[in-house]
């Protein structure tokens, strides 16, 4: 589609050994970032790209017209109660970002703007926001704002009477908690090199001498403040990948002692909750799906553990809230999220039912100690995001509110189906698949994974996604192992020295998509982001035919180089995710299946690729090496487009404008991949 040429990477050869292998690298210079060649080359790639999907203009205008036109952009979220107030966000067309904002008493007082992020952007290409915590007394707010992208977050506090700041700016903030006195907080910062989130001070609004209250040493552990539902108790938690170590305090008692909870195990995980005179406390200490203990305050040691309720090897407990009459249960079974409720003084709960066969459910805002109702999100590939109100005592659920599908949206206009590939070792991978409706023949699909982490890929909705469905694109997810779909055994078979069956998972879910008749390799299109992004390479490398094209979002495909390289963020404290190629056994692990290390000479199919210069979790120069390298490999010279964003960080942009944008141009890229690109 181009008479312009791809950007050659010049070339400047560095070696290194490890474990008695020699490596090549041609372009370890591009993690030069303040060198102009490196931004004179992303540039370059920039305008290749553009070229090269210039004839995809109007589709990508119309995706994005058509998109925005589904959307509500002057809308408001369902408000939610905190004390004396009614707290809530909005939007406004032509804005970019929400706007956070209260009103006392009821929703027909007088609104009251708490933070307006329209305003705070402007001079600034890229917006986020991080700590947002109104003090207990409703008269301070704690805020944290990130400008780059790169994940560092300077915190605020303002008066919100007078709007006055109430403290210096505190750089490299990453959480935040306030203590019962409204006067007193205790926050925690990242190391500026590691981005590791490693001390956790105690300050005041009133010019108290700031004070370091603990620094964690072991680079695999972070640290984080938060609250018990309760609110009577801090936690402070030092947690790497697999192990955990609690420590509480009193909020009213900002000046007292922190105690640990149950010292630090290696493997052993657990967070805490409050009720009265006892902490219940979810731990994998007897199976990896988790049980609940509870345990006395005033000695939370593991000798004085009681079960509550009891691990089921079949069933994940994600996540226990305690309630001043009941408790909540966030389950996972058969890889789908469900919730379980019962009082608080019996184990003895109850399952809210859900109607479809895929779906996605999550805890949303809920903040009042003494409720007999909590909120909970419900979504499916069908179903618009849903907030609703479940009555703990009457065990009903109430619509809050459906996001609204601008249109002639009709749920009934499509299927979504619950599939399972066989992996080569016999495991059954589930598939998340939507489509039109009608019998299935062979379509044009989508197929997307991620498979780490231990992190679940929501069943969710988003009307964007229409754009492709209604030009007869199938959309499906493969759950493989590596995420947390079917609890931690899940994940545990997929990472580590079991990552390979992340990506044989992946061909199997694709392969069966083919061999079933749902579709056809060359019209189908695989993406993943970050660890999905790595599991887009690895599966390239070892099943270059298995698609016509692929999408890369910022992916982790340098896994070899930025694995032995400690003074990178989150590389030390990943060794438990992927492995330390210092040790020769994990070293093969890596080595085996690094997509940059792996690639040889072949034909791929079309990619793109994005990347952000601002990236800390995945730096750009990992798919900016990939890409050169794979262009003076592939055989094919089918195009491969890489669009780094100079303005953001892991998540592309900010704002929802520019972000739509965005997915409009990748949509382009999908329908033009399979013979879609045209709308007559």
């Amino acid at each position: 589609m181009t008479t312009q040429l791809p950007p050659v990477a010049r070339c400047e050869p560095t070696t290194f050994s490890m474990h008695g292998e020699t490596f090549h690298d041609d372009y370890a210079w591009m993690r030069r970032r303040d060198d102009p060649e490196v931004r004179a080359y992303l540039e370059a790639e920039n305008a290749y790209g553009q070229e090269v999907l210039a004839p995809l203009a109007g589709l990508e205008s119309r995706l994005y017209e058509e998109m925005l036109a589904r959307i509500r952009q002057t809308d408001l979220s369902v408000p939610y109660r905190d004390g004396e107030y009614w707290y809530y966000s909005r939007t406004v067309e032509g804005q970019q970002y929400s706007i956070y904002a209260r009103r006392q008493g009821s929703m027909e007082a007088p609104e009251e703007v708490l933070l307006d992020l329209n305003a705070l952007a402007q001079g600034h290409a890229f917006m986020g926001l991080g700590v947002y915590a109104v003090s207990p007394d409703a008269r301070l707010l704690a805020y944290a704002l990130d400008t780059t992208g790169f994940r560092e977050y300077t915190l605020h506090i303002k008066d919100l009477t007078t709007g006055e700041a109430r403290i210096v700016p505190v750089e490299r903030v990453g959480s935040f908690a306030w203590a019962a006195d409204s006067r007193s907080f205790f926050y925690t910062v990242d190391d500026p090199v590691t981005k590791r989130e490693y001390r956790m001070y105690a300050a005041g609004i009133d010019g108290a001498p700031v004070r370091l209250v603990y620094e964690e040493e072991d680079e695999r552990f972070r640290v984080f403040v938060t609250r018990t539902r309760s609110r009577q108790y801090l936690v402070m938690y030092a947690a790497s990948h697999v192990t955990t170590e609690a420590r509480v305090l009193q909020a009213a008692a900002p000046d007292g002692a922190w105690r640990i909870v149950a010292p630090r195990q290696q493997d052993r995980e657990y967070d805490i909750d409050h009720h009265g005179d006892r902490f219940f406390i979810r731990v994998n200490d007897t199976a990896p799906t988790f049980r609940i203990v509870t345990a006395p305050v005033a000695s939370p040691d593991e000798a004085n553990w009681t079960e509550f309720l009891p691990a089921h090897l079949g069933v994940m407990l994600e996540g226990f809230e305690c309630y001043a009459g009941h408790w909540v249960a966030w389950e996972r079974s058969e890889g789908l999220p469900r919730i379980r409720v019962g009082p608080i003084e019996s184990p003895v709960g109850r399952l809210i039912d859900f109607a479809e066969e895929v779906y996605d459910v999550s805890s949303t805002t809920n903040l009042e100690w003494d409720a007999t109702r909590f909120r909970y999100r419900y979504e499916s590939f069908v179903t618009s995001s849903s907030v609703y109100e479940y009555d703990m005592v009457a065990h009903v659920s109430v619509l809050l509110k459906r996001k609204e599908v601008l249109g002639d949206y009709d749920p009934s206009r499509y299927v979504s189906e619950r599939l399972f590939a066989v992996a080569s070792d016999g495991v059954r991978i589930p598939i998340s698949l939507v489509r039109l409706a009608g019998p299935p023949r062979p379509t044009p699909t989508y197929l997307t994974g991620y498979g780490a982490y231990g992190i679940p890929y929501p069943v969710s909705f988003t009307s964007n996604r229409l754009s492709l469905l209604d030009r007869g694109v199938a959309f499906a997810v493969a759950h493989v192992r590596g995420g947390g779909e079917l609890g931690r055994p899940w994940h545990d078979a997929g990472k580590m020295g079991q990552k390979s069956n992340s990506f044989t998972d992946f061909i199997a879910c694709a392969d069966h998509l083919a061999a079933t008749g749902r579709t056809t390799p060359a019209e189908l299109v695989i993406e993943g982001g970050s660890a999905g992004g790595l599991l887009m390479g690895a599966v390239l490398n070892l099943r270059p035919d298995l698609a016509g094209a692929a999408i890369l979002q910022v992916p982790f495909v340098d896994v070899l180089n930025t694995m032995r390289d400690a003074s990178l963020p989150l590389t030390v404290g990943e060794y438990e995710e992927w492995g330390n190629p210092e040790l020769e056994e994990q070293f093969r692990w890596i080595r085996s299946y690094c997509p940059y290390t792996n690639l040889r000479p072949g034909s791929y199919p079309a990619l793109l690729i994005r990347s952000s210069l601002n990236d800390s979790q995945v730096m750009y120069w990992e798919p900016a090496k990939y890409v050169a390298k794979l262009r003076m490999l592939d055989t094919d010279r089918r195009p491969a487009v890489l669009l780094t964003n100079l303005d953001a960080g892991h998540s592309g942009a900010s704002g929802r404008y520019d972000r739509l944008r965005e997915i409009a141009t990748d949509y382009a890229f999908v329908l033009w991949r399979v013979g879609r690109s045209t709308d007559e």
